[in-house]
């Protein structure tokens, strides 16, 4: 990796202990500020450095995922969650003051607008700082790598063999209804087994994020973290007015779509074994040899390439970096991300891909936001670079939907099965906006309810369940669905990091109605959109893609009669 555009820190810098970069840090604090050009060289130098620190941070990472059996690689992640990046934060903050303070930042915005987006966001970060959370967020950091470590020891056996949990979810496509059950059951009986342990960890957690809370001045977790995430164009009202809609306008369609599933498979309701087999007992649907990942990478660099060659350039280029780690395999954690190294200003790809058509969602959706880190590379600031995560999503879910209008390129030998992936698509744009509902308000339940038994928290899940869920007969399966949350990572990972999601999909789905009228504008709006980075607030990136910030009923409404529409002229 080269280093030749340092201009600040040493190319020979090793980031092995807080020693190694303290002087950096220092230096930077020492500096004199006599006016707005010697302002602006300093946030370019602690930019630099933030870069370098940040990719350091983000391999070890990527590399403690990829293998959560690596003993060594894990000391090295932990390392630097416990021993550097806890002494960085009030140095860190300290510079951020310094910005903020400092009598030549008016001028600075003057000069360019993005330094007051810069001094809003900083602001929000100087407001909920506070020391004594340092050693809490080292202990939550170390809590949430325990959640990985159980995760990714959980494997599933099906008919004597031993799968991984994303390889054993394949036979829930299969047609033969008792090898659905087997298979459900066996993974649902894995993660059960990990119930008490997880709910032990979960109970770890949250004293430690509502004392996070207390210290900086909240009065619970949701009130701090709504600064952190720095939800500036929102509020927890906002999102009750989206969990009504979806009650009121997505769960009835999903009730439907689960009804005529159920006839249709000749079943008096169906079971949670049932969701994933098609209607019509075909084969399930296999996108590409779960064995042969080039294949699967080459297939969606094609998709890319019909929707715009542009983007299929920037996709080629986390292929010719390797920056793609796609199979799913033993020791691996679950899920999948895209990160960006910061430094190199290059995005890296992490999925658990099992031969399956939400690979290919899964894919579609993580170059999304490789396509938006990359457009936003040209920000000289790195603090610059990163949209708000609302519109982060956006730039992935697009392309999950503008990407389905070329399944024909995993199945070029069965239009049918095109047809049937793409209804799998838009189904489940419609679906996950009720999981979304479900994920989000238990979320609140939980952070405004401090010191709640697991008893409690089961009663409050099962209740938000009850709101959202299809049609679906879990009877005699109780404990499972008592513990269905604990597969959400984002509970353990991301305190209410998933409305995101639910703002997103809306927006996406503006996007691809869009592109229906004319692809090319709804190309090249996303496109500049996604340079802006996070030099603009939240409605003007919305606004910039074409679309209308809004997620109440006003806006959840026509979309989902919209998308109901097109499943109504697809085949079955």
């Amino acid at each position: 990796m080269s280093h030749t555009h340092r201009l600040f820190v040493p190319a020979t810098l090793t980031l092995t202990d807080f020693a190694s970069v303290e002087s950096l840090y220092r230096s930077l604090m020492a500096r004199p500020v006599h006016n707005e050009t010697d302002l602006e060289k300093l946030l370019l130098d602690f930019s630099e450095l933030s870069s370098v620190v940040d990719e350091h941070g983000a391999r070890l990472y990527i590399a403690k995922t990829c293998n959560t059996a690596d003993a060594e690689v894990e000391k090295r992640f932990l390392n630097f969650v416990e021993n550097i990046e806890p002494h960085i934060k009030p140095l860190y903050f300290a510079l951020q003051k310094k910005f903020l303070e400092s009598p030549h930042r008016a001028a600075l915005s003057v000069k360019n607008a993005k330094y007051t987006m810069l001094a809003r966001k900083w602001q929000a970060d100087v407001d909920i700082f506070r020391e004594a959370n340092i050693p809490l967020e080292t202990e939550i950091t170390r809590l949430t790598n325990e959640f990985d470590k159980i995760a990714g020891r959980q494997n599933a056996t099906v008919d004597g063999k031993e799968y991984t949990l994303p390889q054993a979810s394949r036979f829930l496509e299969e047609t033969d209804r008792g090898l659905r059950e087997r298979a459900w059951r066996a993974v649902a009986e894995r993660r059960l087994a990990d119930r008490a342990a997880l709910d032990e960890l979960f109970d770890k957690m949250l004293p430690l994020r509502q004392k996070v809370a207390e210290n900086a001045g909240f009065p619970d977790y949701r009130a701090y973290i709504w600064t952190a995430l720095k939800r500036f164009d929102y509020t927890p009202e906002h999102c009750f007015a989206f969990h009504a809609a979806v009650e009121k306008t997505v769960v009835p369609l999903i009730r439907e779509l689960d009804r005529k599933k159920a006839a249709a498979l000749k079943l008096p309701h169906l079971r949670p074994w049932d969701t994933e087999v098609d209607v019509l007992s075909r084969p399930p649907l296999r996108p590409f040899d779960q064995t042969d990942i080039p294949e699967f990478v080459q297939k969606t660099y094609d998709v890319f390439n019909r929707l715009s060659p542009a983007l299929a350039s920037d996709f080629d280029t986390l292929r010719l970096n390797k920056n793609l780690d796609l199979d799913s395999r033993k020791g691996k954690a679950p899920g999948g991300y895209q990160s960006t190294l910061d430094e190199v200003r290059q995005p890296f790809i992490f999925m658990n891909a099992a031969g399956m058509q939400r690979d290919v969602e899964t894919l579609l959706h993580e170059g999304g936001h490789a396509f938006h880190a990359l457009a936003s590379a040209s920000e000289e600031l790195v603090f610059l670079r990163s949209a708000p995560i609302e519109f982060c999503e956006v730039a992935s879910m697009s392309m999950e939907l503008l990407g389905c209008e070329h399944f024909d390129i995993y199945y070029p030998d069965s239009p049918e099965s095109a047809a049937r992936a793409k209804r799998f698509q838009l189904e489940g744009n419609v679906r996950i906006l009720a999981w979304i509902a479900t994920i989000d308000a238990f979320q609140h339940w939980i952070y405004t309810h401090p010191g709640h038994s697991p008893a409690e928290r089961t009663k409050a899940w099962l209740d938000v369940r009850s709101r959202f869920s299809g049609a679906i007969d879990f009877s005699g399966l109780e404990p499972f669905q008592e513990a269905f949350w604990q597969r959400q990572l984002h509970i353990f990972h991301l305190p209410f990091y998933y409305i995101e999601y639910g703002i997103a999909q809306l927006g996406s789905l503006q996007l691809y109605l869009q592109s229906h009228q004319d692809k090319d504008a709804a190309l090249a709006h996303y496109r500049h959109a996604l340079r802006l980075g996070g030099t603009k607030p939240l409605p003007e990136l919305f606004s910039a893609a074409g679309l209308h910030f809004d997620f109440s009923e006003k806006t959840v409404r026509p979309l989902v009669a919209a998308v109901a529409e097109e499943l109504d002229s697809l085949p079955q």
